[in-house]
């Protein structure tokens, strides 16, 4: 069968009947609560704890590991996404989902408990394995036990969960951290694993569970993917140690890192990715340029209002909560049934608002030009990407086998994670080479008013060069449809 020929994946168990209603309808209800409360966990964790991390590397004398504790949780997760993708298609998403959530709370637990940065650091690699299966299993499980016309409106559920997140999650990680102590605000947040998990996994199980092919039973792991996975996870963890040092040693860990990534993405993204072929090579390429492009410059935002113009931590993180809320507002938009003719075009407007929004985001190092301005532009950005990434989630599903929906949805996410790994290197390495300090100085925005005012020019060459990043998504955009690409297998990647 093709990979890239458009074709609906049938529900595990289909009925004669399609059940009536939306993702709340009675034959939903349990299982849309379940993996939407999944995912608002894991955008909790991702706000209130990024908050509390400088005040935690602090106090672990811990500020020169501070970027491994970012980079320690990509690099396990795209290991996980691989492992994830291989389990979920072979025996069904529940038991990944559930050693992923346990993974997920038990890296909290690590890092909350953790003595010296390392044990810290070491607990965020535990907590990055989590996610990436929890991630991967959730869209297998969307793929599984939803109808083709309700997809969208799970994936705009998904990024509507986020929005409460955005808004809550730093105020009420600063406040914890603030009275007491840092770590429970990492403590705390397991606790909240007991919900998803009491809602979500019953319904899965009833659903989602088991093999595609019941007949033929569950298949073996394909352990050649298993080593690409643990090379691609070893590779982004060279890149990044090489970008935290700027000295001409460092170009040995990263022609390693190199060495073990290039021929470990090209065997587990589709064939032709990264020459955009049409359809679901696209689909998995736009991912990667959105989420890469928009988050690399985001990182650099709260630090540029800090240093440059003079804003609170606590003000720099606020002017990006408009955002979840136009990301939601995008999401939701896309997942209309009448919009579905248009998505290509929606998606081509999505990047144009992403590019644009980055490209306005160093206009603040202006003292002239109000900062409430770059709060505006940050949420035309936003927009778009809630109508791109919503809108590959779905065209994904849609060009996928049910059997290979999990192979497919961990190819979308290496995407994803890996730009991000890899632009937030070139961007972080760039930064510093003009002065702006290391990558980890651009997370710890806490310390960051203590260290100075950071050359503006250093901004403006993280910025201007994403903003490009984005506009080649929008022509990536436009060959998200598979009807003149030839077939591919699996085992063509």
């Amino acid at each position: 069968m093709s990979a890239l020929e458009p074709r609906v994946p049938q529900i595990a168990a289909p009925a004669p009947t399609p059940p009536a209603g939306g993702i709340l309808g009675p034959a939903y209800r349990t299982l849309s609560i379940g993996i939407i409360s999944v995912v608002f966990l894991i955008a909790f964790e991702a706000t209130a704890v990024g908050t509390a991390m400088p005040v935690a590397a602090r106090e672990l004398d811990g500020i020169a590991l501070y970027a491994f504790a970012f980079s320690a949780y990509f690099t396990t997760s795209l290991f996980g996404m691989v492992l994830s993708g291989q389990w979920a298609d072979r025996q069904g998403p529940l038991r990944p989902l559930t050693v992923g959530i346990g993974a997920f709370a038990a890296g909290l637990l690590f890092s909350g408990t953790a003595g010296s940065m390392w044990v810290f650091v070491l607990g965020r690699a535990v907590q990055g394995f989590g996610g990436g299966l929890v991630i991967v299993a959730l869209y297998v499980v969307v793929s599984r036990a939803y109808e083709e016309r309700l997809r969208p409106a799970i994936m705009a559920a998904f990024a509507a969960s986020w929005v409460v997140p955005s808004i809550v999650g730093p105020l009420a990680s600063g406040t914890v951290t603030e009275h007491l102590g840092w770590r429970w605000v990492f403590l705390g947040i397991p606790a909240l694993v007991v919900v998803p998990l009491a809602v979500a996994l019953p319904a899965i199980r009833r659903t989602a569970s088991g093999p595609v092919d019941t007949a033929a039973g569950p298949a073996a792991f394909d352990r050649r993917r298993i080593r690409l996975a643990l090379g691609i996870s070893a590779g982004a963890g060279l890149l990044q140690y090489a970008a935290q040092d700027l000295r001409w040693l460092s170009l040995l860990p990263a022609a390693a890192g190199a060495a073990l990534m290039v021929p470990a993405v090209l065997g587990l993204l589709p064939r032709g990715t990264y020459r955009a072929r049409r359809g679901l090579p696209s689909v998995v390429l736009l991912r990667g340029v959105a989420a890469g492009s928009f988050i690399a410059a985001e990182s650099f935002v709260p630090l540029m209002l800090v240093t440059q113009r003079g804003l609170s931590p606590t003000m720099a993180g606020f002017s990006l909560a408009l955002g979840g809320v136009t990301w939601a507002a995008g999401s939701w938009m896309q997942s209309k049934g009448r919009m579905a003719p248009y998505r290509e075009r929606l998606m081509v407007a999505g990047m144009i608002m992403v590019a644009v929004a980055i490209a306005a985001a160093p206009a603040v190092l202006i003292e002239s030009v109000p900062v409430w301005t770059l709060a505006l532009a940050w949420a035309v950005g936003c927009l778009g990407m809630g109508l791109v990434i919503g809108s590959t989630s779905v065209l994904l599903l849609k060009l996928s086998a049910p059997e290979e929906a999990g192979s497919n949805s961990a190819a979308l996410q290496i995407s994803d994670a890996l730009a991000n790994v890899v632009l937030l290197a070139g961007g972080g390495a760039a930064f510093a080479a003009l002065g702006g300090g290391s990558v980890g100085a651009a997370h710890a925005v806490a310390d960051a008013a203590d260290a100075g005012a950071t050359h503006p020019g250093a901004f403006v060459v993280v910025f201007l060069p994403m903003a490009c990043v984005a506009l080649v998504g929008a022509w990536v955009a436009t060959r998200l449809h598979a009807d003149r690409a030839p077939a591919a297998t699996p085992a063509d990647r």
